[in-house]
């Protein structure tokens, strides 16, 4: 599957279930590791491994197998290693301490397009 295509089955999945503030990250300039980070937050633990749990079983069903799956326990903070997609759904308070938009500083916003801030 393409990244492009890969990122929106993971942004649909996200938005599915009510994921917010869902941000895009290209990231292929400064990581080799992957292309695209896709961040969003949930209310709560259930609903962060709701969206991470939707977010495992699309891409599945699409023939991606997710390389890892951390954090699920608490459902503070998940990633979802897809290989060139890699998605990190956080409760807002933990989001806000880690600030991974400011970590990789670059042009952001909604569903990736760059406006130049």
């Amino acid at each position: 599957m393409e990244s492009d295509a890969l990122q929106d089955l993971v942004t649909d999945a996200l938005e599915e279930l009510k994921g917010q503030d869902i941000r895009v990250l290209d990231v292929r300039d400064q990581s080799t590791v992957t292309d695209t980070m896709v961040i969003a937050s949930g209310n709560s633990a259930r609903q962060v491994q709701a969206m991470a749990e939707r977010v495992t079983e699309r891409s599945k069903a699409a023939g991606v197998q997710p390389l890892g799956v951390e954090g699920e326990e608490t459902g503070d903070w998940i990633v979802v290693d897809l290989g060139d997609v890699v998605l990190h759904v956080m409760r807002p308070e933990v989001r806000d301490f880690y600030n991974l938009e400011k970590l990789w500083a670059m042009d952001v916003s909604p569903g990736g397009a760059s406006d130049g801030d």
